[in-house]
């Protein structure tokens, strides 16, 4: 097994599941499948990802710390335990005001 995939039927924590990285984003799958993805990322302060679109919506849930979702130009600020949709082919953007960790789950359509 991937040491960057979770084990089934093993009860764990995001928060404790992926640390922080100086100056980097760190990602892990918890689910990847064909029909769509789950991940676990943890960015540190000031990093990012580029204004990018996606062919399927993505559900943003922050788990700590706090993010600037910017979805068609428009900034989300979220807190941990707060969520966003970002939808399908609509260019955004994520930045870490501060250092945070989000859950990202993206379902894919046929």
């Amino acid at each position: 097994m991937s040491t960057n995939e979770f084990e089934k039927g093993l009860k764990f924590s995001y928060n404790n599941s992926i640390e922080y990285s100086d100056k980097a984003v760190v990602s892990k799958h918890i689910l990847k499948k064909e029909t769509g993805n789950i991940s676990l990322f943890a960015f540190d302060k000031g990093e990012g990802l580029s204004e990018h679109t996606a062919p399927f919506d993505a559900v943003v849930f922050i788990v700590d710390g706090k993010a600037d979702i910017i979805i068609d130009g428009n900034s989300n600020i979220l807190e941990a335990g707060e969520t966003i949709i970002m939808p399908a082919d609509i260019p955004h953007a994520l930045k870490a005001v501060e250092k945070f960790k989000m859950v990202l789950t993206m379902i894919k359509s046929k």
